[in-house]
């Protein structure tokens, strides 16, 4: 559409000029920027940058909820390219590439990807089904970098100190380490994707955690100052679609996440709070005086009763490590006439600090017949064919489904003490049942994750008590409950 004008060509110079920048104006969709984007335009073609050459790669999930997520992603980047070009670019949905369960950790699938867009391709871009794209920009940015070196581009993150999510990496100076914000995308050029693929083939991967997978691919490309470093592209960004700053940018946000219906209602969530009778009176005072007000359906499991909480004994000794008997007990409990019938359940640490009202609107774009389990995922081993789990302190929450599903399959604990979000990932590994992921959750404090990170979020918990006021943290970051409340609001306006 850029590049014919079949009409033009016995007009004169002025009416040529004035058409050529309607039709670069109504690409990129802002009239005062028709001059620069008409200089840029030109040097994209100068370049020889053409939509074909990037491949799009949507970091999807599997969840029914996230497949539809993913494909409204890709038919809007497919709609972008259609008015650009007649030959669209490739887009694909990462969790229907392959059934190895690493995928989502991204390295272990470079290989494969680079065997089949190595000869046509230049870039590949990197996205979340959240981050919404404006091709033409994009094409702007990627054109200003030589599609022939090694480049690594994103929206940077640094730490303020160092963080036990990053095992403590550079202490000494924890900002001077970036590393991409996913939710703006990021993009590999394909002479680091190829040198990249290379090096995972030659050198399998460390059979390890994966945490926070920005980080450690940023460390991976790194490679300890030998490698790529991070480039700041100013373009790739998290502000909201429709504000002021997002003028200029190649990638946004939506301005709150996606509001499905009604939040779940409080009777169709049940809350297990795992905890023991040395904590009694230091961290089950916090939820009463935060979260707990929220929860209509609560039992707190200890290892002792104390009737002044209650506290209920499931018979499982308190351990020092995992509390995998603990948690397969509550599974136990949550699927007899013991407790009330809901949909769904939530399973916390005593030092969990959570917003059930956000989870309860959250929930609202999960069907609980189906076997979902939400919660931050981490991944064990998966280039050496690990699974992925929830990480237990952030919160695990299950549909009755999956709970049901769990406990018919035979899976237990081997033994007591064993870590129980392993476990549990284990045994969803063998069924084959997919770990969702929301980065809505966190295992860790507010401290420990990155300012810019937290600034586009709306978090349902964090976890631990160390060296913080758990009272404040809540009250600064989960107290507010009117998301919960402006989603009914446009629940009710979307049915008039």
């Amino acid at each position: 559409m850029l590049s014919n004008s079949p009409n033009l060509g016995h007009r004169g110079a002025a009416v040529r000029l004035m058409f050529l920048s309607l039709l670069i104006c109504y690409a990129v969709g802002s009239s005062e920027k028709t001059s620069q984007n008409k200089d840029e335009i030109h040097v994209i073609h100068k370049n020889k940058l053409d939509l074909r050459e990037i491949v799009f790669v949507i970091q999807s999930q599997s969840n029914s909820f996230h497949v539809k997520q993913a494909e409204r992603q890709r038919a809007d980047l497919l709609e972008q390219a259609q008015s650009l070009t007649a030959n669209p670019p490739v887009v694909l949905l990462l969790h229907s590439l392959s059934d190895n369960e690493g995928d989502w950790s991204i390295l272990p699938l470079l290989p494969s990807l680079s065997h089949s867009f190595e000869k046509n391709s230049s870039w590949i871009v990197f996205l979340e089904e959240e981050t919404h794209v404006n091709v033409v920009t994009l094409l702007h940015v990627l054109v200003k970098f030589d599609k022939d070196k090694e480049w690594f581009l994103g929206k940077p993150l640094h730490d303020e100190e160092s963080t036990i999510i990053h095992h403590y990496a550079f202490a000494e100076n924890p900002s001077n380490f970036k590393y991409p914000d996913f939710a703006a995308a990021w993009a590999l050029s394909f002479p680091l994707v190829v040198r990249l693929a290379n090096k995972v083939r030659d050198e399998p991967l460390k059979s390890d955690f994966t945490i926070d997978l920005k980080h450690e691919i940023a460390l991976y490309i790194w490679d300890n100052g030998k490698g790529t470093h991070l480039t700041a592209v100013p373009q790739l960004c998290t502000e909201p679609k429709d504000s002021p700053l997002a003028r200029h940018c190649a990638t946004t946000l939506s301005k709150v996440p996606p509001v499905c219906g009604e939040p779940v209602k409080k009777e169709d969530l049940f809350v297990a709070v795992k905890t023991c009778r040395k904590f009694h009176s230091e961290r089950v005072p916090v939820i009463k005086k935060t979260w707990e007000k929220e929860a209509l359906f609560l039992e707190y499991y200890s290892d002792h009763s104390d009737p002044s909480i209650p506290t209920i004994n499931l018979g499982v000794p308190n351990t020092e490590r995992g509390h995998c008997g603990k948690t397969f007990a509550i599974l136990q409990r949550f699927l007899s006439s013991a407790v009330p019938n809901t949909k769904w359940l939530v399973i916390v640490d005593d030092d969990t600090l959570i917003s059930l009202p956000r989870l309860r609107v959250l929930l609202s774009c999960y069907d609980p017949s189906e076997p979902v389990c939400l919660g931050e995922r981490y991944g064990y081993g998966l280039s050496q064919g690990g699974y992925s789990y929830i990480t237990g302190g952030g919160g695990m929450v299950f549909s009755r489904e999956a709970v049901v599903r769990i406990l018919k399959s035979g899976c237990k604990c081997y033994s007591n003490d064993a870590p129980d979000d392993m476990v549990l990932g284990m045994c969803l590994n063998a069924l084959r049942l997919p770990i969702t992921h929301s980065p809505l959750f966190h295992q860790a404090r507010p401290e420990d994750y990155a300012k810019d990170l937290l600034a586009h979020q709306v978090p349902i918990s964090f976890h631990k008590h160390w060296n913080i006021d758990p009272v404040s943290v809540f009250n600064k970051w989960l107290r507010d409950d009117s998301r919960a409340e402006n989603s009914e609001e446009s629940h009710n306006r979307s049915e008039l």
